[in-house]
C-alpha cells in the first residue's frame, strides 16, 4: 500500500469511528432515525449551492452528520420524553453542543467538525446557544448545519406533533432570515427546496427509502436497502415486532403482534451507508487538514 493510500485509509478509519459513534447516539432516540443522514445531505447540497470548494463541502457534510454527538450526555428521561420539554429539561438539552465539543477533544479530526458540533444552535441575532454568538462570529459550517438541522426538525415527526409540510417550514425559515437563520445561506436553501432539489432527502432515512413509523406506538422504524420483503423489524420504543412488506416499490411495515427479544432491540448501525459517506468525504478532504 502506498503512502497516499495509507493516509487515505487513516482518514477513513478516523471518520468511521466518529460516524459509528454518532449513529449509536442517534439510535437512542426512537424518533430521529435518519436525521443525521438527512442533515448531512442537506448541508452538502447547500454548501455546493453557495459555491464552496470540494474540501469545504466534504467537511460541512461530515459536520452535519456529527452535529448531535453531544446528545450522548442527555439522560433518556429527557431525550425520549413523549411530550414537550419544560424549561429545566430544555436547559439540559442545551448542553449537548458543549458535551459534543468535549467528546471531540483530542480526536485528530476535531478541528474539522468542532464548529458544526459546538455552534449549530447559534443564531445571527445572538439569541442562540451555547455562546450567544452574533452574525459572522458564527462559523459558516455552523450556520449551514443550523439551517439544515432546524428544517429537518420541523419536517420530522416528534412525540408531541406531526412533522409540518415542507412549504410551511420554508415559510418559517424565510420569515426568520437574518435573525434565527443566516440570510445568504437561508436564501440559497430556500431556492434549493423550492426547486425540488431536496425532495429526495426529505422524509427518507437514506436515498429512496422513506422513514417508516411503528404501527403500534408511532416512532421511527428505519428500513435499510438490505432489508428484504418479509424481514422482521423492531421498534426501539415499544419493542413491538413488525414485518416488512415491499411491493411495486412501496415499503410498508405491518405489526405481527409479537415483541422483540433484547438481542432484537439492540441498536443497529448501517455500516454500508456509513462506508459510502466516509468514502465520499475522505476523498475530498485534504490529508493535511487531518
Amino acid at each position: 500500500m502506498s503512502v497516499a493510500d495509507k493516509a487515505m485509509q487513516h482518514v477513513e478509519d478516523l471518520l468511521k469511528s466518529l460516524f459509528v459513534m454518532a449513529s449509536m447516539v442517534e439510535a437512542r432516540d426512537p424518533y430521529t432515525g435518519g436525521h443525521l443522514w438527512r442533515v448531512s445531505q442537506f448541508a452538502r447540497l447547500l454548501a455546493e449551492a453557495v459555491g464552496l470548494p470540494g474540501d469545504e463541502v466534504a467537511r460541512i457534510s461530515v459536520g452535519g452528520f456529527l452535529h448531535d454527538l453531544g446528545k450522548i450526555g442527555i439522560p433518556d428521561a429527557v431525550l425520549r420524553k413523549p411530550g414537550r420539554l419544560d424549561d429545566e429539561e430544555f436547559n439540559v438539552i442545551r448542553t449537548h453542543p458543549q458535551v459534543g465539543e468535549r467528546l471531540l477533544e483530542g480526536h485528530p479530526l476535531s478541528g474539522l467538525v468542532r464548529a458544526a458540533v459546538l455552534s449549530h444552535h447559534e443564531t445571527p441575532s445572538g439569541t442562540g446557544y451555547p455562546q450567544a454568538l452574533v452574525g459572522d462570529a458564527i462559523a459558516p459550517e455552523a450556520r449551514i448545519v443550523g439551517i439544515c438541522d432546524a428544517f429537518d426538525a420541523m419536517t420530522s415527526n416528534r412525540p408531541y406533533r406531526r412533522g409540518m409540510p415542507v412549504e410551511k417550514a420554508y415559510a418559517i425559515i424565510e420569515e426568520a432570515l437574518g435573525r434565527q437563520f443566516d440570510r445568504e445561506y437561508g436564501e440559497a436553501f430556500l431556492r434549493l427546496g423550492r426547486e425540488g432539489a431536496l425532495d429526495h432527502i426529505v422524509g427518507n432515512s437514506e436515498e429512496g427509502i422513506p422513514v417508516q413509523e411503528c404501527p403500534i406506538c408511532g416512532p421511527t422504524i428505519v428500513v435499510s436497502r438490505h432489508h428484504k420483503d418479509g424481514d422482521h423489524l423492531y421498534c426501539r420504543n415499544c419493542g413491538g415486532e413488525s414485518k416488512l412488506e415491499r411491493h411495486d416499490g412501496v415499503i410498508r411495515v405491518q405489526p405481527t403482534g409479537r415483541s422483540g427479544t433484547p438481542a432484537d432491540l439492540e441498536p443497529e448501525v448501517d455500516l454500508d451507508v456509513i462506508g459510502e459517506l466516509v468514502g465520499s468525504a475522505a476523498k475530498h478532504l485534504k490529508v493535511e487538514q487531518v
